[in-house]
């Protein structure tokens, strides 16, 4: 089981995944129903969550029903008891929107919803991050996560964010990190899938960051707050909606 979902994950493209977890999501989400996991995106619960993970699965990642990871379902709690993002009038882009919240959202009535990506199925806008069709000062909120660390000039498209987020707006801008590496490593010489698997954790990506990410945001002109919303949570909730202890939400406004 592992061994093909590490298989399927490196041989298929982001897009092609998309489109085909439509057919297998509502199949997994009964057939794994239970009690030990919740999912607080839907409220549904399982008896184990799926593996994930390009090289190291990590077990109980995935949920059956919204296909939401660790961080997804981290996010979604911080912005639930901690902000008015589902109360407040917003208008929001939305990076390559992930599944776990691209029908939540698009439900909300306080929200005036774009989606952006250059191959993703699900969004309505198609364009490059480096250079965004997009008039200045635009958008109330900013949700762009696990994006970056794809494209190539990250601070043209850090740039690109500053100028569309409107004065006082907020944007979430989550990486994967290593916080036990002090800088960003980019070998822009590197360019073959299975040495950018070994070295940047996944073939796709570009960089390994490092704690210097949060300072490239304030670079760009952002204020950033390092968020570790685990530390406000309780053991219980830890665990019952599997979550990984230590993921930092960078909350960024201008």
């Amino acid at each position: 089981m592992n061994n093909l979902i590490k298989l399927i994950l490196n041989t298929f493209s982001r897009t092609f995944l998309i489109k085909i977890s439509f057919i297998f999501q509502p199949i997994l989400a009964v057939f794994l129903k239970g009690n030990k996991f919740t999912d607080p995106i839907d409220g549904k619960s399982f008896s184990t969550f799926l593996p994930y993970g390009y090289n190291n699965l990590r077990k109980n990642a995935l949920s059956p029903s919204t296909f939401s990871l660790e961080r997804h379902r981290l996010l979604w709690l911080y912005l639930k008891n901690e902000t008015d993002f589902f109360t407040k009038k917003i208008k929001l882009l939305h990076f390559a929107p992930e599944q776990a919240f691209y029908k939540k959202f698009k439900k909300l009535s306080n929200i005036d919803y774009d989606t952006i990506d250059l191959n993703s199925p699900i969004a309505k806008i198609k364009a490059d991050i480096c250079n965004l069709p997009i008039k200045d000062n635009t958008y109330d909120f900013i949700l762009c996560n696990h994006v970056l660390e794809h494209v190539l000039d990250d601070k043209k498209a850090i740039k690109e964010l500053y100028r569309v987020l409107k004065k006082g707006g907020t944007g979430i801008f989550q990486v994967p990190i290593d916080m036990k590496r002090k800088y960003t490593f980019q070998d822009d010489s590197i360019i073959d899938k299975d040495e950018r698997n070994k070295i940047f954790g996944q073939y796709d990506h570009v960089r390994v960051y490092g704690l210097d990410y949060f300072m490239k945001l304030r670079n760009a002109g952002f204020k950033v707050e390092e968020i570790d919303y685990t530390v406000s949570l309780p053991i219980n909730e830890i665990n019952k909606f599997s979550i990984k202890k230590g993921e930092i939400i960078p909350v960024c406004t201008k």
